[in-house]
């Protein structure tokens, strides 16, 4: 018997250190060459205040914001780009239809012994809950006429073979999710860092005898855009994660009932 199929998709270890490896040089070169575009400054001089209208204003206030700003950049690129990893995956993982309709189409053949059709429509539908219900329903196609097992030696076979189907997939589905869970705990902190080192320059511009009001603003601004920047990054990877991880858990729903509907139909056909 053929090997069971597995779900192709996702980036690899290598891939995923290359990704976030590249994600980090974009960063710094739009810290260097958007938000340092000597037009986003007074006299063109990134050392001066930002100019005074319009989106080179922004710019400049971030790039005020110090060296964390394109740490935290490359995060939320980081973010952007498993994201979109993680929704290709998973859409691959769905499988062609709606796997609704497909779960119960295949009850309906399995309950009336129809295994060669259930078979093309798991090949039909391909994805991660077809890949599982076809290594069960060739494993029971294999297992129904061999006389050389009892009916529990059977039940645990195909068990097994559900299990191991099972195995193979869910890695894939939860694969680099960790990469947004860090996210979503590092931006905050790195966040915080930024924020702290621009109150440190606040406070060290006020404890002057004349307060240097250029060195407070520019303190302040980089503890702000720190937070902000840090906060954004962190709200986008728990809204993303939690929602890949519920997108999940209905997959890995799925699979399960497919899976028990597979054994207890042979359980009950195979008294």
């Amino acid at each position: 018997m053929s090997k069971n199929q597995k779900t192709a998709g996702g980036f690899s270890s290598l891939m995923a250190s290359i990704a976030i490896a590249v994600s980090l040089a974009i960063g710094i070169l739009i810290y260097m060459y958007v938000f340092g575009d000597k037009g986003n400054f007074v006299g063109g001089d990134p050392a001066n205040e930002p100019v005074e209208e319009g989106v080179a204003h922004y710019f400049g206030l971030i790039h005020k914001g110090g060296f964390i700003v394109p740490i935290l950049v490359a995060i939320n690129v980081i973010i952007i780009v498993f994201s979109v990893e993680r929704l290709i995956t998973l859409s691959i993982a769905r499988g062609k239809g709606n796997v609704d309709a497909f779960v119960t189409k295949v009850k309906g053949l399995l309950g009336s012994k129809d295994l060669e059709t259930a078979v093309a429509e798991c090949d039909k539908q391909k994805g991660s809950l077809a890949n599982v219900v076809r290594a069960g329903l060739v494993k029971y196609e294999h297992v129904v006429n061999d006389n050389s097992m009892d009916k529990e030696q059977k039940v645990e076979s195909l068990k097994k073979e559900l299990e191991e189907a099972t195995a193979l997939e869910l890695p894939m589905l939860s694969k680099n999710l960790v990469v947004l869970s860090t996210c979503a705990s590092i931006a905050t902190l790195i966040g915080l860092i930024g924020t702290v080192l621009g109150m440190i320059r606040s406070f060290a511009a006020m404890s002057q005898g004349s307060p240097d009001t250029a060195a407070l603003s520019t303190g302040i601004s980089e503890a702000l855009i720190n937070t902000a920047l840090g906060i954004t990054g962190s709200t986008i990877a728990i809204i993303m994660f939690n929602f890949f991880s519920t997108k999940i858990d209905a997959m890995t729903y799925s699979i399960d009932e497919a899976s028990f509907t597979i054994v207890q139909d042979f359980s009950a056909s195979n008294k």
